[in-house]
């Protein structure tokens, strides 16, 4: 299921699983981390009331993860959840995490060429984004036609891939491919592009308000964050604040940019995802009704 916005989503997830007697797994890159809860709108203990939250807070802010893992805890807890008599509700964004649910998708833990993504960084810093894609389409025709060219990191990890194994990123991925056990149902949330923009706005300013800056500076005392976790959304900008290379201004407009351009590219992904049923994000009572009603056909 793909959120349109980050505080809609917690509470549709929760509605939902009370009237599907559900528990709720996080498809959430970033919830994953722990001590890092108001850029990621966490849900809090009265937010998730009494329904079983999983794959939330289980990770060190400078501990990588990946979608591998991701693969394997979540079916475990799948597993788990049917075995109990309940029904599995997978609330999220990460494209990646859905998909190796969803899809059967095995995502090799292929290693990492560290070198050569700092050099693909440096063209993508000095020859722009468009260069850089352009490669990939040259290489990998297939993956560049669902990763998004202002996605610089996927688009890095795609040409990283196809050098250190000489394969491309689609072929592996069709390789990869496994029988999806279960049968579901996938819903996307469509919203107005504008009203979406808004919610983001006012999201950033939330978050802003709630002591965002705060928890940057108490994760930053204890940890190094880790390259995954700086994708987070409003950690990197604020850091740039705090270190002096950004005013508060900027800061704050910054987020909010990346914010919708995250969104967009959100967007994007789930447009081209097979099977996904979109429904009319502006009546959630609608919405959780007509999922309920399909779930018991």
């Amino acid at each position: 299921m793909w959120p349109n916005c980050i505080s809609e989503r917690l509470h549709f997830g929760v509605e939902l699983a009370k009237r599907l007697n559900g528990e709720v797994i996080s498809a959430d890159s970033m919830q994953i981390y722990k001590y890092m809860d108001i850029g990621t709108a966490k849900p809090t203990k009265d937010e998730t009331g009494c329904i079983p939250h999983h794959l939330i807070d289980f990770v060190e802010p400078d501990e990588e993860f990946n979608v591998s893992l991701y693969r394997e805890k979540a079916l475990k807890k799948i597993e788990e959840i049917i075995k109990n008599g309940k029904t599995p509700i997978i609330v999220g964004g990460t494209g990646l995490y859905i998909n190796t649910i969803v899809n059967g998708i095995e995502f090799e833990d292929i290693q990492k060429d560290l070198e050569y993504e700092a050099e693909l960084e440096k063209i993508a810093n000095e020859k722009g984004n468009d260069f850089l894609f352009d490669m990939l389409l040259k290489v990998d025709p297939e993956s560049a036609k669902i990763i998004e060219k202002n996605n610089i990191r996927r688009v890095i990890r795609a040409l990283e891939i196809y050098k250190v194994t000489g394969k491309t990123k689609s072929l592996i991925d069709k390789e990869s491919q496994k029988e999806v056990p279960y049968d579901y149902l996938i819903y996307g949330i469509d919203l107005d592009r504008e009203i979406l923009y808004e919610r983001i706005n006012k999201r950033v300013d939330l978050m802003i308000n709630q002591g965002l800056i705060d928890e940057v500076k108490r994760i930053r005392e204890k940890y190094n964050f880790s390259k995954t976790a700086l994708q987070g959304l409003g950690y990197k900008e604020v850091i740039e604040y705090l270190d002096g290379n950004a005013t508060f201004d900027e800061m704050i407009e910054k987020i909010k940019m990346q914010s919708r351009r995250y969104a967009k590219r959100q967007v994007t992904w789930f447009k081209k995802t097979k099977n996904i049923k979109w429904i009319d994000g502006n009546d959630k009572e609608k919405m959780i009704e007509q999922i309920t009603n399909d779930y018991r056909k």
